[in-house]
């Protein structure tokens, strides 16, 4: 079990806490997934079984590391059924086990990004006089806002407001209408649509409260109106909840998060207690210093001040480039003289930046030095064609009603089925409000089709349903297998692609996949679990890992302030610190920046042990050289916690220490080449 006397008396006392709902507010680098595990094997101690027990964050990867933290706090059977997972996790649990109560069927889809635009593109497409295609973007981004923030079609038509949002409300109504008509979900309402349910049906929402009997919330700052309410009506008047958050941390209120769900509790919840953990284990004094100097400038309902064990540590710097050319240079010498002088990893290395256009630049210098690294937000897995076209073939088998599902595969490989052909059937399946796969069998579509596109759709839509009933009669993966095998899926990848190696590539990511999948089929329980559970489990891994971290080996990182959130570096880089880039021009029209200089506080608290700010006095913009000015966050700190570059010019033997440092790199990058 664990061993809770090693906790600060902050962190104990929020572990022990089992009578009242509770806020701990954890800073930066605080131990909050420390407290929320701790509190978990202290729960299972105190006889509340594991099965009632449910913790809930943002990430994957957030949601693995508390799950394997707890694993080596809690033995063998005690752990059996603790639920550890992501708050959509969580919602696709809910509709899927409540599919009934929804009025769907259990092979329940979930739409994606693409899926989500393809369907409003459709939409557009019916009544073009009406709806604007290049405003695609903008009501997908209005329907997700309404979403979170619990907000129906009906209630959007009634809210009014200016004439693109009347327009986009008309568009979420048919888009909520489709989505149900195809048995399908997006991202938004794997949260929406648990939240409607338990308010329209009370008994669900017992027995969702008896399963839960108490909750754990991990980012707080981060829940929006719809998952805010998720968590009151599973918690009830109780509260049998703890909720872990830092209102200094909150960054993403593009996404709807609240940092008022914060204050909310306190209304909601009479009886809450709040903790503060203050105690950063990350970083050294001066790092903490400037980061609260910062951070005091924002309006506060719960004051705290951060302070570590550490000792002063080094003092931040500041340093300006000319421009941004200079910058990225003096960055990537500074990495290489570094690194030579304290022998350590390029892994401990982060260059932090405002946007991602930012990062080309930096990459081109990295390079010029010979230094490896890693742009957080790669590609996916999931973003391979190859793979969405067999998770498409998959989720056709499992819902024939995923029209995004049909019209992907139902010509690939090819069968003769061309755009004239899907455009008819769609027209068709319209009027008569049935999915694409369901129009294939009706003899209706004899009046709208020739005979031999009707033919080669029947036959498509013949072996969907053979495949279908094979998988879920036989050995599931098997017929799946034989089926790709029959569909001479490799002669079409050799048919599109520019070499035999990639061809190689692209089956070795098919086997990949279907190997995952039947290895999902198995896990934990050792029982199988039908195809659909999988795809479905699948789908949601790729929506949620899109802009997750992955294993960047020994390389310095690149990346976003938003994508740094949660990480930590012993040497931090951020660049850009200008007027209109951080904090962002858009935010200054819109007088946003709280938020910016929230951003800004993230940033600074990545760094353990260096933190080191950089700024051009000059940008190139529109292809012409334009005057910056310093952010207004660099005045915001104190200025004898700063070493700046401008006032202490690098002298002749650092000058030529970073040369021959540049000159060592440079060799060894040579012989690595050459063995």
């Amino acid at each position: 079990m664990s061993n809770p006397s090693t906790l600060n008396p902050q962190q104990l006392a929020a572990v022990k806490l089992l009578d009242h709902p509770l806020l701990v507010l954890a800073g930066a680098g605080s131990g909050k997934t420390r407290v929320i595990t701790e509190k978990i094997a202290y729960l299972i101690k105190q006889g509340i079984p594991a099965r009632h027990i449910a913790a809930v964050t943002f990430t994957n990867k957030a949601a693995r590391e508390m799950k394997s933290r707890v694993g080596k706090l809690v033995q063998g059977k005690d752990i059996r059924g603790l639920r550890v997972s992501t708050f959509h996790e969580l919602g696709r649990d809910i509709v899927r086990r409540e599919h009934k109560a929804f009025g769907c069927k259990s092979d329940i889809s979930i739409y994606d990004d693409h899926d989500r635009k393809h369907l409003l593109k459709e939409i557009i497409k019916h009544e073009p006089q009406v709806y604007d295609m290049e405003k695609v973007d903008h009501y997908g981004w209005q329907i997700s806002r309404w979403k979170n923030q619990c907000i129906l079609p009906e209630q959007a038509i009634g809210e009014g407001g200016s004439p693109d949002d009347v327009i986009a409300a008309r568009v979420y109504e048919e888009y909520t209408r489709l989505t149900k008509a195809y048995n399908a979900v997006d991202f938004d309402d794997l949260i929406l649509q648990p939240v409607l349910l338990f308010q329209e049906h009370a008994e669900v929402l017992e027995k969702w409260r008896n399963q839960i009997r108490y909750l754990l919330v991990d980012e707080y700052q981060d829940t929006n109106m719809t998952q805010y309410q998720l968590v009151k009506l599973l918690t009830g008047n109780l509260g049998q909840f703890t909720v872990v958050g830092d209102d200094d941390q909150s960054i993403y209120s593009w996404r709807g998060a609240k940092p008022e769900n914060l204050t909310q509790l306190q209304q909601d919840y009479p009886r809450l207690q709040v903790i503060k953990l203050e105690q950063n284990y990350r970083s050294t004094g001066r790092i903490l210093k400037i980061a609260n100097h910062l951070i005091a400038n924002n309006p506060h309902v719960f004051e705290k001040r951060l302070w570590s064990a550490f000792g002063p540590g080094d003092m931040p710097r500041v340093v300006k480039s000319k421009e941004e050319i200079a910058e990225s240079r003096q960055i990537a010498s500074d990495i290489i003289h570094h690194k030579f002088r304290h022998s350590t990893q390029f892994s401990d290395y982060a260059i932090l930046y405002r946007g991602n256009y930012q990062s080309r630049l930096f990459e081109r210098s990295l390079r010029e030095h010979n230094i490896p690294y890693f742009i957080s937000g790669g590609a996916s897995f999931f973003d391979n064609v190859e793979i969405k076209d067999i998770l498409a073939y998959l989720r056709l088998i499992m819902n024939p009603d995923d029209d995004m599902a049909f019209l992907r595969v139902v010509n690939t490989p090819r069968r003769e089925i061309g755009p004239t052909t899907l455009e008819k059937l769609g027209q068709y399946a319209t009027q008569r409000h049935v999915s694409l796969f369901s129009a294939c069998f009706e003899l209706g579509l004899e009046q709208n089709l020739p005979e031999a596109a009707i033919k080669r759709l029947r036959h498509f839509a013949e072996v969907m349903v053979d495949v279908a009933d094979r998988s879920v009669r036989g050995d599931t993966f098997a017929v799946i297998n034989e089926f790709i095998k029959a569909l001479n899926y490799e002669d079409w990848l050799q048919d599109n692609s520019t070499s035999k190696l990639q061809v190689e590539r692209r089956m070795g990511n098919v086997r990949e996949l279907l190997d995952w999948l039947r290895r999902l089929a198995k896990e934990e329980s050792g029982e199988d679990k039908s195809l659909a559970e999988v795809v479905a489990k699948i789908m949601l891994l790729d929506i949620l890992d899109r802009q997750e971290e992955e294993n960047s080996g020994d390389r310095v990182s690149l990346m976003t302030l938003h994508a740094a959130k949660g990480l930590e570096f012993p040497y931090v880089y951020l660049v850009g610190m200008e007027e209109n880039i951080l904090p962002h021009q858009t935010s200054i029209e819109e007088n946003a920046i709280e938020e910016e200089r929230r951003l800004a506080y993230v940033g600074i608290t990545r760094a353990q042990k260096q933190l080191t700010f950089s700024y051009c006095t000059h940008r190139k913009k529109y292809g012409e050289m334009t005057d910056c000015k310093p952010s207004r966050f660099l005045d915001e700190l104190p200025l004898d916690e700063l070493e700046w570059n401008e006032r202490n010019p690098l002298s002749e033997e650092k000058k030529r220490e970073i040369g021959f440092a540049g000159l060592a790199a440079a060799k060894k990058a040579a012989q690595a080449k050459s063995q």
